[in-house]
């Protein structure tokens, strides 16, 4: 290996890189993210009908309600202030994503915000509607047969034209103040003060990233509550194993059927440590318990959404049968007008092979008696 020799002159060696004009947009745009935040108010914690008798509550955080009508509009805008920040994001430089859909629509939507190009690299299979509300905020879809190869596309498309990967999997979990600052945890337990179980029993996730998961455990654990973290993870996601057999290198063949969750890798953003419990979901299950969801409240909801319910449904009847009081947490992840064309298509289903029929039957049997089916 050689080396540059270093020179010996006995002077001061200066250089400056500063960029007045570069400083000036990045002050524009991250006011312009900021500003944002401060025009959006804060999701809605919504009850899951449950008899009174039973003594649990169950509750779902509706991050549907933010202006890209998703929870990763969240992690959209701290990625985008993360990449800001570091001096990623330059001024008419692309910022290019790997995505399955809903992370790239609130990412378009802050590109336009800030006056840059995007690029949402995503499998073909992706739904349409995401699709076009990528290109509602600008966003260009660059699609690809094998969602293995998302994250060498995106590197090398940045690399083409001189843009910047966002790379959600790799930096969702730091670009996130997990301390506070608004995060998704602080709001739940804030807007939780008032209910008669005020500190969750348990909060039930679903991993795209893994991010979500690593802000709300690290919150719990540095605010020191006894809630527990359940991560619910689909067919066709390797999160599961990883976390159960220690072994990060894990790896499937299969996409998800569950868009927004379920990986054919455990991601860098995923901290296993963090994590109490994980469920492996049946995708049949998922797309029960959104269907039930609508049945309940009147909401229609993606499949993530689905996922956790399923896993929060479960933990509700371990508590009913113990005897033991509380409340549980899951999330509203994004809308189902997204996946018409697929969660609440029968057509879909039965070209999926999905028969959902046992697990509507086992929902609606723990709803009425508090028992879950074996």
């Amino acid at each position: 290996m050689s080396t540059t020799p270093q020179p010996r002159t006995g002077a001061t060696l200066d250089v400056d890189h500063s960029d007045i004009g570069y400083r000036s947009w990045l002050k524009e745009a991250v006011r312009k993210v900021q500003a944002d935040a401060n025009r959006s108010a804060d999701t809605h914690l919504l009850r899951f009908p449950l008899p009174e008798r039973w003594g649990v509550d169950l509750y779902l955080k509706d991050e549907s309600t933010h202006p890209t009508g998703s929870l990763k509009h969240r992690l959209a805008r701290s990625l985008f202030l993360y990449g800001l920040c570091n001096g990623w994001i330059r001024p008419g430089c692309p910022v290019i994503e790997a995505s399955s859909g809903s992370t790239a629509v609130s990412e378009a939507y802050f590109a336009k915000l800030i006056g840059v190009p995007f690029i949402a690299v995503m499998p073909r299979t992706t739904s349409a509607e995401k699709c076009r509300l990528i290109e509602f905020h600008g966003g260009q879809c660059h699609f690809v047969d094998d969602p293995r190869t998302m994250y060498e596309e995106s590197a090398r498309l940045a690399t083409e034209t001189g843009g910047h990967y966002m790379d959600q999997f790799t930096y969702a979990e730091r670009a996130t103040d997990w301390r506070g600052n608004n995060n998704i945890a602080e709001s739940v337990f804030r807007q939780m003060e008032l209910e008669r179980f005020p500190e969750p029993t348990w909060i039930v996730a679903t991993a795209g990233t893994g991010g979500t998961s690593a802000t709300i455990a690290r919150y719990v654990h540095y605010m020191q509550y006894d809630t527990r973290i359940c991560v619910a993870d689909p067919e066709n996601s390797c999160f599961f194993e990883g976390w159960t057999t220690g072994d990060p290198d894990v790896t499937c063949d299969c996409s998800s059927r569950i868009e927004g969750i379920g990986r054919p890798r455990m991601e860098p953003s995923f901290v296993p440590g963090a994590v109490d419990r994980m469920m492996k979901v049946p995708d049949a299950a998922s797309v029960a318990a959104v269907r039930a969801l609508e049945r309940a409240i009147g909401r229609r909801a993606g499949g993530s959404t689905g996922t956790g319910l399923w896993s929060a449904l479960k933990i509700v009847s371990e508590m009913v049968a113990a005897g033991r009081q509380g409340s549980v947490v899951t999330l509203l992840c994004d809308p189902g007008d997204r996946y018409l064309d697929k969660y609440y298509s029968d057509s879909w289903l039965e070209e999926q092979g999905l028969d959902i029929t046992p697990y509507t039957a086992a929902i609606e049997s723990l709803l009425e008696t508090g028992v879950w089916p074996g």
